[in-house]
């Protein structure tokens, strides 16, 4: 890796270390087979991206959004699922009220999807595909965030980064409600 690429690592992972915390301290992960993308909205690719990444799971999605409304997304989560990959999401309240979310569809396609409502707001925008694939970042998984908004999504290949987003995600599976959609 040139010394500028590992400038940017370094630069990427120091904004990520608020993502990192656990029971409360922040951790550092040191991982030299590091690969990062970058994506940038409006139309910059960010569903592609995701779509491919998803596309690409072997064994297991695991999903925290906020906003989940893109309907792209969403069959590539429900393709994934009936290809025999474990999908499942935990989303945030607003989603049980929303006139439109994906949380319906999902859920109605046989994937486990659970409602965060233990927070004022579940803002987690993620993916760990196959424990080893963050996807993350500002951007929603919603047709808006790829068309009118300026978002922001990273695609981070680490074990390591990855094994700390799975047990963050277990943690708030583990406060989460079941949702059977509407």
């Amino acid at each position: 890796m040139r010394k500028s690429s590992k400038s940017v690592v370094a630069c990427i992972l120091l904004l990520l270390l608020p993502a990192l915390s656990f029971a409360g301290k922040n951790e550092t992960i040191n991982n030299n087979d590091l690969s990062v993308q970058v994506f940038f909205s409006p139309r910059g690719g960010c569903t592609e991206a995701v779509i491919d990444a998803i596309g690409q799971a072997k064994s297991e999605i695991l999903v925290q959004a906020y906003s989940f409304t893109s309907a792209p997304i969403a069959k590539a989560l429900v393709d994934a699922h009936k290809r025999g990959v474990r999908v499942s999401a935990i989303l945030d309240k607003s989603q049980r009220s929303e006139k439109y979310t994906s949380a319906d569809f999902v859920a109605h396609a046989g994937i486990p999807t659970f409602i965060d409502s233990k927070h004022a707001i579940a803002h987690n925008k993620i993916m760990i595909i196959d424990k080893s694939v963050v996807i993350t970042g500002s951007f929603n998984f919603t047709k808006a965030a790829e068309e009118k908004n300026a978002e922001n999504l990273l695609i981070i290949r680490s074990k390591d980064l990855a094994q700390k987003y799975i047990e963050n995600w277990e943690k708030h599976k583990g406060h989460s409600e079941q949702y059977e959609g509407r």
